[in-house]
């Protein structure tokens, strides 16, 4: 199977998140960039199951939050800042350290907006 067929088609494709379970990480590596974009709202149902899969990927995922993190998408920020990060290793959140300063320090607006200096502030402590 073409691992991009695993991709959910939607908030309720479970068959598909079902089938990514059976599936090795480094079988699902080239579609991590996608399987990301459904923790853009961890109130879709499909949402925490996924992560739950993402997080086993632990030090391979700093480059793809800090992506997540220079986009100007608030709200996937705050989930990755709220929800992912808090499920993963300290030292994920180590080596994050100069992305969250930047978040603290220099907020976007959508950060702002999204009020992450209060989520980040508790990363900061955690990863210190």
């Amino acid at each position: 199977m073409n691992v991009e067929e695993l991709i959910p088609k939607n908030k309720h494709d479970f068959e598909s998140v079902e089938k990514l379970k059976t599936y090795a990480l480094e079988d699902l590596r080239p579609i991590l960039p996608e399987l990301l974009e459904w923790l853009q709202d961890m109130n879709w149902p499909i949402a925490s199951e996924l992560q739950k899969i993402i997080v086993n990927f632990e030090i391979e995922l700093v480059p793809h939050i800090q992506r997540i993190l220079q986009t100007d998408d608030g709200v996937w920020k705050y989930w990755i800042l709220s929800s992912l990060l808090n499920e993963l290793p300290n030292y994920i959140v180590t080596e994050l350290r100069s992305d969250l300063e930047r978040i603290r320090d220099y907020p976007t607006d959508d950060e702002i907006a999204e009020e992450l200096g209060e989520i980040v502030e508790v990363l900061l402590k955690r990863g210190a």
